[in-house]
This record gives C-alpha cells, sequence and structure tokens, in this order.
C-alpha cells in the first residue's frame, strides 16, 4: 500500500475513534445532566400513584423497613424497603402503599398497590413500569374489568395472624368465584398471571409485617414528615 494511503487510512481510523469517544463523551454528560430531572419526574409520578391506590388519602409518610420495625423515612433518604401510609383529612389511616416487582411477560414489571388494615384488603393498584406488549399486556394498566379486581382483594390474615388466610390466586377470565382471586384477561394471560405472583409473593411478608406494626402507622400522621397530596 502507497505511504499516502496508509496515512490516509490512519487519519480515518483516528478520525473515527475521535468521533466515537466525543459520542461517549456527548451521551454520559447528557444523562448526567438530565438525571435529577428523571429522579424528580419518577418521584412524582409515584407520589399521584399512591394517592391513587388509596382512595381518600390526604396525606403521606413513608417509612423505611427497619428490621421488625417501621422508622419514618426523611426525604431524600434511601431505603431498601419502604412502605408509603395515606392518612385522610381527619388524619387516620387511609391506607399503605405498598412497591412491588417481578418477572412480566417482556420484562421486570414494577407495581404499586394499596393496602387497607380496615379491611384487610387490597383497594388499589397501579402499574409504576411495564414493558408489557403494547395493545396485549398493557392492558393490566387499561382493562376496567382487570383493575376492578384489586378493589376489595382478600388478604385477610388467618386465626394465628402469621399467614394470609387465603393466598391471592389466579383466576381465568369469567370464572372468579372468590374475594382471594385475580380474574385474568383474554389475550395478556401471562401478564395477568405475573400480576398475581407479585402480589401473592408481596402480600404474604408485607401484610403481616405492616400488620404487626399498625400502631405506628396510625400513630405516623403526627410526624412532621407529613407530605401533602397535590
Amino acid at each position: 500500500m502507497p505511504a499516502a494511503e496508509q496515512v490516509s487510512s490512519a487519519r480515518m481510523v483516528m478520525a473515527m475513534a475521535g468521533i466515537g469517544i466525543l459520542s461517549g463523551i456527548l451521551l454520559v454528560a447528557t444523562y448526567i445532566g438530565t438525571l435529577p430531572a428523571i429522579e424528580r419526574n419518577k418521584a412524582a409520578a409515584l407520589e399521584r400513584a399512591i394517592f391513587d391506590v388509596i382512595p381518600g388519602g390526604a396525606s403521606k409518610v413513608t417509612f423505611a423497613r427497619d428490621g421488625e420495625r417501621l422508622r419514618p423515612l426523611a426525604e431524600g433518604e434511601a431505603a431498601a424497603v419502604r412502605y408509603h401510609a395515606a392518612y385522610d383529612e381527619d388524619g387516620a389511616l387511609a391506607g399503605v402503599a405498598i412497591e412491588a416487582q417481578g418477572q412480566g411477560f417482556a420484562d421486570v414489571l414494577k407495581v404499586l398497590y394499596g393496602y387497607s388494615p380496615d379491611c384487610r384488603c387490597i383497594i388499589g393498584f397501579k402499574v409504576l413500569e411495564s414493558k408489557e406488549t403494547p395493545g396485549l399486556g398493557d392492558k393490566i394498566e387499561t382493562d376496567s374489568a382487570f383493575t376492578a379486581n384489586f378493589e376489595a382483594l382478600d388478604v385477610s390474615l388467618d386465626e394465628s395472624g402469621g399467614a394470609i388466610a387465603n393466598p391471592i390466586v389466579f383466576a381465568k377470565p369469567g370464572q372468579k368465584s372468590q374475594a382471594w382471586q385475580i380474574e385474568g384477561i383474554t389475550g395478556a394471560t401471562i401478564s395477568s398471571q405475573a400480576v398475581t405472583r407479585i402480589l401473592h409473593e408481596s402480600t404474604a411478608d408485607a401484610v403481616i409485617f405492616l400488620e404487626r406494626n399498625l400502631q405506628v402507622l396510625r400513630d405516623g400522621s403526627s410526624s412532621s414528615l407529613v407530605a401533602k397530596s397535590n
């Protein structure tokens, strides 16, 4: 190869490498620059979802799980497990919003559900993050018959208080007969089964834990960390 062509090829390789490095730097800078806004938007979406899954909620306190106890979580403080207690206008506990996740049809499915100690039932459900198939799997967010499962889904405890009396199970469309069953969606069976599995696993631990810390939750409305609904 002539020397001139070798020089030209070397320059081209160097130019391409330079463009690649510059593109990488720009991508990282863009990510870092937009990360605070992304985190703010996620936090705002979560707060809206909390009051969506707890009807009648007017204010909230987020608690962290500390061993077998709850403690109020300071704003901006991270915690591996969080529970969001919502209170009505009079300061009474309206319910607790619980974050949960598991494998969906396409990817990890993140959800939020509302638990009411008064009825010991799930009173609301919201999808936080999903990559389920548009028009099929995403019906877990939009199908009114499916979301009706979570108006009073029974998760009451057994006589010992140490387990769910009737763990949540899946029912085929049109075959729901018990208050602890989740009726699936035709054409989105895998996604609705995934929701059932996530709630089955989450409630088996979370409901029992929250019931043991019920007084802490009820006293939470007097916390200095109360946040009001917008």
